[in-house]
Order: C-alpha cells, then structure tokens, then sequence
C-alpha cells in the first residue's frame, strides 16, 4: 500500500542527508588541497619505510660484525688466501669506523669541494628545467579539479531535481489516494 506523508517527508530527509555526505565526500576527494596532503603523506610513509629498511640493514651488519671474529676463526684455518681477504675487510671496517685524520680530511676536501660546485650548479640547472613542467602540472590539476566541481554541481543539481519531482509524485499520488478513500 502507498507511504504516508510523514514517511515520504521522512524518506526524502533521508535522500537529502546522503545527497549531502556524498557531495561532501566528492568534494574532499577533487580538492587540491586534500589532493596535495593524500600525496604528501604518500611520500612521507615511503620515505619513513625507505628508513626503516635501511636502518633494518644497518642494524644486521652490526649483528654481522660482532659474530665475526668466531666465525672468522673457524673459516680461515687453513687458507691463507681467505685469511688476507678476512684481514682486508677488517682494514675497510676499521678505517670507516674511525674518523680521518686531518691530513686525510684535507686530501679529501680539495677532492670533494670541486664535485660539491659541480653537483649544485647541476641541481640548479634540473631545477630550473623543472619549474615550468610542475607549473604546467599543477594547471593541470586546478583544471582537473575544476572540472570535477562542476561535474559534481550539474549532478547535484539534477540530483534535487528528481527528487524534487519524486516529491512531488508521491505527494500528488498520497493526496489521491486520500481523496479516493
């Protein structure tokens, strides 16, 4: 049998308040600025991954590094070739560990302070080339969400106007039963 008035009144509320958090949710999705923090965060936790992979990797070298002396004495009996290697590697550790002399910071500074210029002038250089890609991106991007906005404006408008006449057939269809009864 045909809905009341209350009911219709109750369900067309209803269609209104979901019409309402659907829009809503349109409009958070297209917006640049939740757009620009989706994807902030997106680099965020891949940096922070990135992170804790490495910090994973150095955290086993150091488990490998203090298990070595044993094992390295088991390993290099007998092979004198193995035992220079192992003797080697121990070399390399030692003079990463320990920092440089001043000597040796000298040396490496006039080596690293020509390749330092060079990358900066190279960072710069790619920057600049980049700006105006990013510039048109981001065009791109207002245009994009703009054209959502008013995809999602000629859908709510439609949206009120169907139910609108919904409305308005239910309430002619309820005024007819009740003058028919």
């Amino acid at each position: 049998m045909g809905q009341t008035t209350e009911e219709l009144k109750q369900e067309i509320a209803d269609t209104r308040g979901n019409l309402s958090e659907t829009l809503d949710a349109i409009g958070d999705r297209v917006s640049p600025g939740r757009m620009v923090e989706r994807k902030k965060n997106r680099m965020s936790n891949g940096i922070r991954g990135a992170v804790d992979r490495v910090m994973g990797t150095a955290h086993d070298a150091a488990d490998a590094v203090r298990d070595a002396p044993g094992g390295v004495a088991s390993r290099a009996e007998g092979a004198p070739l193995a035992a220079g290697a192992i003797a080697f590697a121990a070399g390399f550790l030692l003079a990463v560990v320990f920092p440089a002399t001043e000597a040796e910071a000298a040396v490496t500074g006039r080596l690293v302070e020509p390749v330092k210029q060079e990358l900066g002038t190279v960072g710069q250089e790619m920057a600049e080339h980049l700006k105006e890609p990013a510039q048109d991106a981001l065009a791109q991007v207002k245009e994009s969400a703009q054209q959502s906005v008013d995809t999602v404006k000629e859908s709510a408008t439609q949206t009120v106007a169907d139910t609108k006449d919904h409305a308005r057939d239910a309430v002619a269809s309820v005024k007819g039963e009740a003058t028919s009864s």
